[in-house]
């Protein structure tokens, strides 16, 4: 009988140098939102993948930052407790540019808790001269002794079956967690509240995407019926904010839904009626009550 093997995996890195799209890609199927804003990811998002007689079960975590909130907070916390209750820890960064004060920090952590740590070295695709990816690749050996340090494209491929590689030698003997073809442990009303959080991530400004939160309300099945009824309502800080979500004659919030529809279709392999509300929670971001409300904690 061939033996199992399990291992844990934290992926963490600074916000928006790809964690959720190397995650997205290691299952080949989209679990955890993208976009090009930092700070996507608020809680920690678990997505497993199973080859064989090996099984990974990785976490995707919030960006590590200097919190500015009670949510900020929150994110630092699921970070924390996640490098300290895995096997290893998957390290991500930018090809190029000055190391964060954050990327330091997380590697001082590293040394603290003596992780094994496979780093990647992410969007290789947006390099123009070798020498800075060499730079960056000499740069990290000498911070830290890496299991391996593999330079890949979440959104190109290039480099992910290296990756997988190296993260299925980080396995032990264990029996598998999950069944073999589970996917993530999310609930399903989690993962259609992330989809429209995507959404409204890439439509909206600067200032109003780290402003709102999405609760489902309804998601059923139509009984003989391959549609599913989805009931959502986005929360936001300001009242201006609210009009902007909305948009003239209603225009950004269909857009919104249809994009978020589409999504689902795909996930849920359905169809979907989704219907969108728009309310105001004044500073929900810095209320315990409301974070742990809307599952942020």
């Amino acid at each position: 009988m061939t033996e199992t093997k399990t291992s844990f995996i934290a992926i963490v890195g600074c916000p928006n140098v790809g964690k959720s799209s190397i995650l997205n890609n290691l299952l080949g199927q989209k679990v955890a939102i993208v976009s090009d804003k930092p700070q996507t990811t608020r809680t920690r998002i678990m997505g497993v993948l199973t080859l064989d007689e090996t099984q990974l079960v990785f976490t995707d975590t919030p960006g590590f930052h200097r919190p500015h909130n009670k949510l900020g907070e929150k994110m630092i916390e699921a970070v924390n407790e996640s490098i300290s209750g895995v096997d290893a820890c998957l390290f991500v960064v930018e090809p190029e540019g000055d190391l964060r004060e954050a990327e330091k920090q997380l590697i001082e952590k590293f040394k603290k808790a003596k992780l094994p740590v496979i780093l990647a070295i992410n969007k290789i695709d947006t390099v123009k001269e070798k020498s800075n990816l060499m730079s960056r690749i000499t740069q990290m050996a000498g911070l830290y002794n890496f299991d391996a340090i593999v330079p890949v494209s979440a959104v190109k491929g290039d480099g992910m079956d290296e990756l997988v590689d190296e993260l299925k030698a980080t396995a032990q003997p264990s029996v598998h967690f999950f069944p073999d073809d589970t996917l993530t442990d999310q609930p399903e009303r989690v993962i259609a509240g992330e989809i429209i959080r995507e959404k409204l991530l890439r439509l909206l400004d600067k200032e109003i995407p780290h402003g709102v939160a999405v609760s489902i309300e309804k998601m059923r099945e139509r009984q003989d019926s391959d549609i599913m009824d989805v009931e959502a309502t986005i929360y936001c800080e300001k009242e201006s904010h609210k009009g902007i979500i909305i948009g003239k004659k209603g225009a950004m919030l269909k857009k919104v839904s249809t994009y978020a529809r589409q999504d689902m279709e795909r996930f849920f392999d359905c169809r979907i009626n989704l219907q969108c509300w728009v309310k105001v929670k004044e500073g929900w971001r810095n209320r315990e009550g409301l974070i742990h409300n809307f599952g942020l904690d």
